[in-house]
């Protein structure tokens, strides 16, 4: 659901053109659309506004800053790399990386929780991982989770040999942990990767 040069209001009644929620479209099918976010030091991605729940996998993290055209509190985040956040709806805010690294993430809109419905899904507030602690072990196959919520999983991969996975036999997500990292849609099953993966389990 593009949402590009819609027109919004500030509470000073000034016209704001919405961007996109990202800057470039990695993957778009019936149930997700995937794109890139990257920021250098001091860049911002423009005001915009979520239609759709979303996860966000970072591939390069950064401080970053997000302001929210209401004019409530910023939202002041450090995000790492191989973490992700899983996101309500929220209302038209701005990102800014204000710290001295490349800043980069994939984000995953879900569709069949907000744009295939008649109304959004309340997805509540969402999960965040949290650096140095997984939500539980490891699976003997080798994933490591990072959010563990009822509506996704999300796990990295990272190993030099080929490592076998037998998914659950739902749509997953794989993003390659680079920065031009492949990304690909997945029904579920056997999979066998080599390399560092986000591994993205639509469990909804």
């Amino acid at each position: 659901m593009p949402v590009k040069g819609q027109i919004v209001h500030s509470p000073a009644g000034d016209e704001i053109v919405l961007d996109e929620v990202g800057q470039t479209v990695l993957l778009d099918n019936p149930v997700i659309r995937v794109w890139d976010v990257a920021l250098e030091p001091g860049e911002t991605h423009p005001w915009h506004l979520h239609h759709n729940p979303y996860v966000v996998l970072s591939i390069s993290g950064s401080e970053a800053r997000m302001d929210w055209l209401d004019g409530s509190e910023p939202r002041f985040l450090n995000e790492y790399r191989g973490g992700s956040v899983y996101r309500p709806l929220s209302p038209v805010h701005r990102l800014t990386n204000i710290g001295q690294r490349f800043y980069q993430n994939r984000l995953v809109e879900l569709k069949d929780l907000g744009e295939n419905r008649p109304e959004p899904a309340d997805i509540g507030p969402g999960d965040r991982s949290i650096e140095g602690q997984p939500p539980a072990p490891a699976l003997p196959d080798g994933r490591v989770p990072v959010i563990l919520h009822p509506h996704v999983g999300v796990w990295t991969v990272a190993s030099d040999e080929p490592v076998k996975l037998d998914l659950a036999d739902r749509p997953h997500v794989i993003a390659e942990l680079a920065r031009d990292g492949a990304v690909s849609f997945h029904p579920g099953g056997p999979l066998t990767l080599t390399g560092e993966y986000f591994v993205v389990d639509l469990a909804f």
